[in-house]
């Protein structure tokens, strides 16, 4: 759900730990490009990404869904306080935990978002969304089989008032997480130590809010997989179209507050403000 910033996943990242500078950012975004393109498609580099992706999923679905399958088993023993914790403790282990491998997306809405802004590759994108939906579907399927009683229960997002009112709550607190992500990841003036803890409240709060009312997805992979399993694909549209289109609309709009001293052509470079400035004063 978040991405950070290392010499592994080039300039593409959704949690920066480090600044660099022009040069660098060019680099890097020419070493993603070399994981795919390099040496044929799959590059030991580029493989290990999948993988590092694939378990962050898998975890990250496994830990939120058993939450919300447990609270549903033992009796609400859980809570909604405690769900929402679990989410947001989870997205931020796992940030930490294999963001420098993978980027730690953990959501094609997050790597959609990040590509149509130039700061993730196109030709990464299938192979990054099939990873997180066959994590996600694994992890369903793994509670699935743990739970699998008289009373099964459905571990996916389903809207409990219309589907307008839970496609607009999609749309408005995934556009707030990929915006968060974005400030904390891509722009070298923000604290990117605490990226990952930025992220992770910031799902905290969401589901806080949403739960009650679509199940506060944020994710297609986190809808689907579950629903794959169970073959209950009730208003799942809500959450293919409302995260997608909130995350997209989030990253391009603090793409235009990003910078204030370039033409709107250049927004979508990933230049540093502050370096780019610096030189500028230097050169006077």
């Amino acid at each position: 759900m978040a991405e950070i910033l290392s010499g592994a996943n080039g300039n593409h990242s959704g949690v920066a730990v480090s600044i660099k500078d022009d040069d660098d950012d060019l680099k890097q975004q020419q070493r993603l490009s070399d994981d795919v393109t390099g040496c044929g498609f799959l590059t030991v580099p580029f493989i290990q990404k999948i993988i590092a992706e694939a378990l962050g999923t898998y975890f990250l679905i496994f830990a939120g869904c058993a939450a919300v399958v447990v609270n549903a088993d033992k009796d609400k023993v859980v809570t909604l306080p405690g769900i929402s914790i679990v989410w947001g403790l989870v997205v931020m282990v796992m940030v930490y935990s294999v963001g420098h491998i993978s980027g730690a997306h953990f959501n094609p809405a997050v790597t959609i978002a990040f590509a149509t802004c130039k700061r993730f590759p196109w030709k990464q994108v299938p192979a990054y969304i099939a990873a997180q939906v066959l994590a996600a579907t694994l992890a369903s399927g793994t509670l699935r089989l743990l739970f699998n009683g008289r009373h099964d229960h459905f571990a996916g997002t389903l809207p409990n008032g219309s589907d307008v009112q839970s496609l607009v709550v999609e749309f408005i607190i995934t556009f707030y997480l990929m915006f968060v992500i974005s400030g904390v990841a891509t722009d070298n003036r923000a604290i990117g130590e605490l990226a990952g803890l930025a992220v992770g409240a910031t799902i905290l709060l969401n589901v806080m809010i949403a739960g009650p009312i679509s199940g506060a997805s944020m994710n297609p992979a986190r809808s689907l997989g579950p629903a794959i399993v169970s073959s209950n694909y009730r208003g799942l549209w809500i959450y293919m179209l409302g995260p997608t289109a909130g995350a997209i609309a989030g990253a391009w709009v603090y793409n235009i507050i990003r910078f204030t001293d370039k033409p709107l052509r250049e927004i979508t470079k990933s230049a540093s403000f502050l370096r780019s400035s610096t030189r500028s004063a230097n050169s006077k």
